[in-house]
């Protein structure tokens, strides 16, 4: 297998493919749709970030990819629906920067609360203004979080050990950790809170989730944050609150454009802005996270790789197998032992076609394993016998078989 990795993806995956003897290519940065359809063309696997876009189109015409490894927390940069149409396995790190992200935010309530911002600025401008007007402690403060997810609830904690009150609010019924509370509506969090964190994905229901009706009902002098997604705030409406002096501060970190490479004049619409902590999609942004969410998506695409493995795919049923049976330590394979594995559209009789031909060819199946969702079906057959050429066309054949692939042969 070969594995291309874009973005500049830590060391640390590159690393983990040459020890398992899979070939790796990495760049640097993005590329443009025709730029990555031609780079791809002899890779099975894809290493992205955020930056990358992968549409129906790319899906198309690149049939060779067997796996996607979105190497940072979100997916939105990937139409999962194309991939499984194209029988795609899609992997990400959901967790590996979660405490970076975390932290991040509870800096930046430090920093509002203390007006930090306006210090640093003044005294870089050689003014001295010791002053403690407007400047409190973050104890005894309400911390409203809407998303309660992985990044939320470590927010949650972080707040509470600062002596601070959470409250939530999640689309989803969530368990509240520690005395954080959840409340009814997004609206009831954004009138009790002096700080607000937003932490939900790029939805069609979370896009422009922030205007002028919610930054009106949270109390006059609070802040916003958001190290979410750039869409889910309405920037014109953030600054006209921020104008107004409705709100004292915000923090930040995403925006509906981001450029794809580092550029020195960036349009954003809170220049000069003191009382805005402005950073360039750097929440999970550390070393660890990044050495983690390395390590974390490599692993998965070696498993799937080498066994087949779909655990933690957000996209595709998941079926979690080990090494085939007659595996030696040094990799060496029994002879005529092989591994099948099939993507298929989840309908009736698709199981007992694939096993009248193998049955056929005369091949004995040592062990199956399916998984199926509403609309997909992947199975997993070890098989001992050699899978020909004219076996695995047969499958392909087959009207609702979407991808077949064979390892240890």
């Amino acid at each position: 297998m070969k594995v291309l990795l874009l973005e500049n993806i830590h060391p640390i995956a590159e690393e983990l493919f040459v020890q398992e003897n899979i070939e790796v290519k990495s760049l640097k940065g993005a590329l443009t749709e025709p730029e990555l359809i031609e780079a791809v063309k002899g890779f099975d696997l894809l290493g992205i970030r955020s930056k990358t876009q992968l549409t129906p189109g790319f899906f198309k015409s690149s049939p060779l990819i067997h796996a996607v490894g979105c190497f940072c927390v979100g997916t939105d940069q990937v139409d999962l629906g194309a991939a499984r149409t194209g029988g795609v396995a899609v992997f990400n790190a959901p967790f590996s920067n979660t405490r970076s992200v975390a932290e991040m935010v509870i800096a930046e309530i430090i920093m509002l609360s203390r007006k930090l911002g306006t210090r640093n600025t003044e005294m870089h401008q050689g003014i001295w203004n010791k002053s403690a007007a407007g400047c409190f402690e973050v104890r005894g403060k309400t911390l409203g979080i809407i998303g309660y997810g992985n990044i939320g609830t470590q927010v949650s904690m972080l707040a509470e050990s600062l002596g601070m009150r959470v409250v939530f609010f999640d689309v989803v019924s969530k368990l509240a950790l520690g005395n954080a509370k959840p409340l009814s509506s997004m609206t009831e969090v954004l009138k009790r809170s002096d700080f607000v964190t937003l932490h939900v994905p790029n939805l069609e229901s979370t896009r422009g989730l922030i205007g002028d009706q919610e930054l009106q009902a949270m109390p006059r002098g609070s802040c916003l944050i958001n190290a979410s997604r750039g869409e889910v705030v309405d920037l014109d409406a953030l600054r006209r609150a921020l104008d107004t002096g409705h709100l004292t501060g915000a923090a930040i970190d995403v925006f509906p454009s981001e450029p794809e490479k580092n550029t020195p004049d960036y349009p954003s619409p809170f220049r000069g802005y003191d009382n805005v902590i402005m950073t360039p999609h750097i929440g999970g942004a550390t070393e660890e996270a990044q050495v983690n969410i390395g390590r974390e998506v490599a692993s998965t695409l070696i498993r799937f790789a080498q066994t087949g493995s779909t655990r933690t795919a957000v996209n595709f049923p998941e079926v979690d197998v080990p090494a085939a049976a007659g595996m030696g330590s040094s990799g060496a394979v029994r002879l005529g032992r092989t591994r099948l594995l099939n993507v298929h559209k989840n309908v009736k009789g698709v199981l007992k076609d694939i096993n009248r031909i193998l049955s056929e060819a005369g091949a004995n199946i040592q062990s199956q394993t399916l998984a199926t969702d509403t609309e997909l079906g992947y199975l997993v057959a070890d098989v001992e016998s050699v899978l020909t050429p004219e076996i695995i066309q047969a499958l392909n054949a087959l009207p609702h078989t979407l991808r077949t692939r064979v390892i240890f042969p």
